[in-house]
């Protein structure tokens, strides 16, 4: 019998994370790696980092630390760094946290359980050397997708099909069907998953620094994303979240950037799904065919997740972005002209590089007439390798912080009020947990998970639907808390 080797993912950052934490879940179930849910029960735990904000890497150093003290009073034998942060600073990390037994990039997924093996055994594997992802593939997005087939994409699947599979997979994994599909094993049972719809950024924000380590734009085929999409509606998911870098750019690489547009019909008529959902859309190109889709498209949410960033034209020049107040004003007029309940959100940066009083009144002018339904707000900090990182003119510290906590407590109050606009609102809700103190849960079409609120169900108003993790129910919202909505649930018909 084969020794027992147990591992277990632990991911910070966004949903693309999250993706990309299955995907290596799914190469080592395949590989007989057993999985489990606590890093103190695992051999080795594998922290996959995020590397975007200074608190972000902070979070990803700080779990590296808690894995590396499950040594000394536990199952846990080794730990492994990968994701965003491991691929940004590869052997910097390793020297700066030696804590750490391995740091992994992109390049090593493919062969993840021989590494994870090489660890485990006391061996050691080179930390990864970083590189300018941008640079791995053409610069015209069409001649792409056959280089790509030659480049580690989290997310898209195996740079070659992999050929040690067996075929009967462990229950609950999903097959490598094509050249570039990804296996995936689940790690919790939520209704919602994401799914990756690209990878990779084209835009060169003068404060980002992702395009470096996550490389160009590279669209997944339809195929590919229908395929993984009617595998999660076997395994029970009910609401598929597109998620990439922009989304908007979906299909430019595949000759067809209206390509998003066909594809979320198909998607929404997938057998099991009641919710489809894009995050991650660029003001900048949003297009009216893909507003009418994803206003008018049944079980697509009308949900836009903007990423406005600011509404001075100075400031968004400086970051190299478009727009202005009055036209983002303007795109979110339009978009509740074709649905008037549309969920809206975004994040902004305040205190950016010559950032004056009159920018940073323009953008309080901007969010206190958007309506928008979640509100994230940053201050700016210098990142590594970024253009902005060179500016003159940078805020002193004390005026950032200032600013921040001025547009955060604006931000706090206008989420609020809006919350409080939907009362009244008749909304399709997916149950997807039950709470000790608060009862059941779900979020409605204009709340993505983690970032935008929630919906407290009740029963007061009489009708008493089945209520279960991924059940559709329809409710009445009666009040709020914060942005969190209190709804009646409806008759017992209106669950699915």
């Amino acid at each position: 019998m084969p020794e027992r080797r147990t591992v277990a993912l632990v991911t910070l950052g966004c949903a693309r994370n999250e993706v990309d934490s299955e995907e290596l879940a799914g190469r080592l179930a395949a590989d007989g790696w057993e999985l489990v849910e606590n890093a103190e029960e695992a051999d080795v735990a594998v922290v996959n980092t995020c590397g975007f904000v200074e608190a972000a890497k902070k979070d990803s150093v700080d779990a590296l630390l808690e894995a590396n003290d499950l040594k000394d009073h536990g199952r846990t034998q080794a730990v492994v760094a990968v994701g965003c942060m491991a691929e940004r600073y590869g052997k910097e990390l390793a020297e700066a946290l030696p804590e750490a037994d391995g740091v992994l990039g992109f390049d090593d997924y493919a062969d993840i359980s021989n590494r994870l093996q090489t660890i485990l055994s006391g061996g050691s594997v080179e930390a990864h050397t970083p590189r300018d992802r941008r640079k791995l593939l053409p610069l015209s997005p069409v001649e792409r997708q056959q280089a790509a087939s030659g480049v580690a994409l989290p997310g898209h699947g195996a740079v070659e099909a992999p050929a040690a599979v067996p075929e009967d997979l462990p229950e609950g994994l999903a097959p490598a069907s094509g050249p570039r599909a990804p296996l995936r094993r689940r790690l919790d049972a939520s209704p919602v998953a994401s799914v990756k719809l690209a990878s990779g950024c084209d835009r060169r924000c003068s404060f980002c620094a992702i395009p470096s380590f996550r490389g160009s734009f590279v669209s997944r085929r339809p195929s590919d994303v229908l395929n993984e999409t009617r595998w999660l509606a076997e395994q029970g998911v009910k609401e598929i979240m597109l998620v990439s870098e922009n989304n908007t750019s979906y299909g430019k690489d595949l000759g067809d950037i209206r390509l998003l547009e066909s594809l979320l019909p198909e998607l929404a008529g997938v057998d099991g799904i009641e919710r489809v959902r894009v995050s991650y859309l660029q003001p900048a190109e949003m297009r009216p065919g893909l507003i009418d889709v994803l206003t008018s498209t049944e079980k697509v949410a009308p949900y836009f997740d903007l990423s406005f960033q600011h509404s001075a034209p100075d400031v968004l020049r400086a970051m190299r972005r478009f727009g202005d107040t009055d036209r983002f004003l303007e795109l979110l007029e339009t978009i509740r002209s074709k649905a008037p309940t549309a969920g809206a959100r975004s994040n902004f940066i305040v205190g950016f590089p010559g950032e004056s009083e009159a920018d940073f009144a323009e953008l309080e002018r901007f969010i206190t007439h958007a309506r928008l339904d979640a509100i994230g707000v940053f201050g700016y900090s210098d990142e590594d390798g970024t253009e902005a990182a060179t500016y003159e003119n940078k805020l002193d510290q004390e005026v950032v912080d200032a600013r921040l906590a001025h547009l955060s407590r604006l931000a706090e109050e206008l989420t609020a009020q809006r919350a409080e606009e939907r009362i009244g609102e008749t909304l399709e809700v997916l149950v997807e947990t039950l709470d000790e103190e608060d009862g059941w849960i779900g979020r409605a079409a204009h709340q993505a998970p983690e970032t935008d609120g929630q919906v407290l169900l009740t029963t007061d108003g009489g009708a008493e639907p089945d209520l279960a993790p991924g059940r559709m129910v329809r409710a009445r919202v009666v009040g709020t808390e914060g942005v969190d909505l209190v709804a009646e649930c409806l008759s017992e018909e209106a669950g699915r």
